[in-house]
């Protein structure tokens, strides 16, 4: 059986994360700031069109993204609330199949299956099914549409 599952980082995937200024002195001050104010590295628009003709077909559709390497459990908390009301805020129109958010450094492999998107290329080779960077979203989204 073929899995549709098509899966998705967040920082640097879909959110532009390293685009905010002070990103790293933020990460480690423990300020969900970049988490919030990250713009999308995608066209919203057309990008939730193709992901929801894609779950109209029966794809899954996830995001896999981790935590801050080194936040403290309430830091923890903060982003994963962030990386939610981000997507929330950005792509009000897709209905995640199921968000994940986990340990910085967790394998992406044992979150999920079928495709993934992430801008991080150990990800990328760690993946068991199919990865692709994220120059490849659009084009790979279509195609399978």
């Amino acid at each position: 059986m073929i899995v549709k599952e098509i899966n998705f980082d967040m920082d640097g995937t879909l959110a532009n994360l390293y685009g905010v200024k002070g990103w790293l002195e933020c990460l480690i001050n423990e300020d969900t700031k970049p988490f919030i104010e990250a713009k999308p590295l995608v066209n919203l628009v057309l990008f939730a069109e193709v992901v929801n003709a894609l779950q109209k077909k029966g794809y899954k559709v996830n995001i896999i993204s981790w935590l801050s390497k080194n936040g403290s459990p309430d830091y923890n908390a903060a982003v994963t609330l962030a990386k939610i009301m981000w997507l929330e805020r950005n792509l009000p129109t897709i209905k995640w199949d199921r968000i994940t958010i986990v340990e910085y450094g967790t394998p992406k492999s044992t979150c999920g299956n079928g495709i993934l998107f992430d801008d991080e290329e150990p990800n990328r080779i760690e993946w068991k099914g199919i990865a692709y960077d994220v120059d490849k979203i659009m084009e790979v989204l279509k195609a399978l549409k």
